[in-house]
């Protein structure tokens, strides 16, 4: 296979980043395809994973980046088993594995087998020595490594599977925010970004709040009023209307606007349009809280410092990931590299 620098590759991701900025017609024909395919990829989300995409292959994240990636000497060949919650939710991880100079074995979700397909056609369009570099495959085989995201449930078949070479096994993880009570009507309306983006759906959307035990919960719903066209999406709708039901009928205490209910739980992942806060005496307590919880957090939003341990984002920000923001804080390039030694 030819050798490709990093300086190939950035310039080719620059390339790609101008081009998804201004796609042409066909590019906009996958698009408008795979939401016929997946009722979840509507062409907001998708502009909006596009937009992301975007933003993480900006000209300076890519050279800071880059200079910390020892490409590998001889090439292995990593299983990708990727999620499709959300659209080309697999980029990352296959940028990565071409970053070092390895070889990506992609096993599609049947969520979301049109769209990254797309933009990595486009990829090798403007870097042709990546073509022998991206392999499509129903079933993984003949691979040094494997990076497999699924459910709680599918990693136990994924341990037994891949548990003897190299891998990363990712599991459900959500994230969450802490409120002060502090919060300005502006930054709750941006902590709506990190509900309603892709309709909850990614482990980077906030799942559950945690408020002061004085707060007034229905202080949010003022500033989350813009996202009330979610409802109609009618899956998302279903959804509502399911989990009100149940609420209803069981007679739980719940607060609903329309549009997202709000229940008190002491579990960290909701259900689809529904939001679990709970109360906190001290910042102190809910920050332990939360590190003792760590395997099951993927972020956290507020206004907290980095040095509490956790790992904090703006309001806002919890699905604009950058380069070096991995997944369950496990550091892929680092994991990938290794593989060379």
């Amino acid at each position: 296979m030819p050798s490709l620098t990093a300086e190939n590759l950035i310039i080719a991701l620059k390339k790609l980043n101008t081009f998804i900025g201004s796609p042409d017609e066909a590019f906009q024909a996958k698009i408008r395809l795979a939401a016929l395919a997946n009722s979840w990829f509507t062409p907001e989300a998708v502009e909006l994973a596009l937009g992301g995409i975007r933003e993480m292959l900006n000209e300076e994240d890519l050279h800071q980046w880059f200079s910390g990636i020892r490409i590998a000497a001889r090439p292995q060949r990593i299983g990708l088993i990727l999620a499709g919650n959300i659209p080309m939710v697999g980029f990352h991880d296959v940028l990565c594995v071409l970053a070092t100079g390895n070889t990506a074995l992609i096993k599609l979700s049947s969520s979301d087998d049109k769209l990254l397909p797309a933009v990595l056609d486009k990829l090798t369009g403007f870097e042709p020595g990546l073509r022998e570099r991206i392999v499509y495959t129903d079933r993984l085989k003949d691979f040094d490594a494997v990076i497999a995201t699924g459910s709680n449930n599918t990693s136990r078949y994924f341990e037994y599977y891949f548990g003897k070479v190299p891998n990363i096994i990712r599991r459900n993880r959500n994230s969450v925010a802490i409120l002060t009570g502090e919060e300005s009507p502006e930054e709750i309306a941006a902590l709506g970004h990190d509900i309603f983006d892709y309709f909850g759906m990614g482990c980077r959307n906030v799942s559950k709040v945690y408020l002061p035990s004085d707060y007034d919960v229905s202080k949010l719903f003022v500033p989350l009023e813009s996202y009330k066209g979610i409802i109609n999406h009618f899956k998302y709708n279903n959804n509502y209307d399911y989990n009100k039901s149940i609420y209803l009928v069981n007679q739980t205490l719940h607060y609903d606007n329309g549009f997202l209910l709000l229940k008190e739980d002491q579990a960290i992942a909701s259900p689809l349009a529904v939001v679990y806060f709970e109360y906190y005496d001290t910042l102190d307590s809910v920050i332990s809280a939360l590190n003792e919880r760590r395997d099951e957090i993927q972020c956290v939003t507020g206004r907290l410092s980095g040095d509490c341990g956790l790992p904090i984002v703006n309001f806002g920000q919890s699905q604009h990931p950058r380069l070096w923001d991995y997944a369950d804080e496990v550091n892929t390039i680092t994991f990938l590299c290794a593989l060379q030694d």
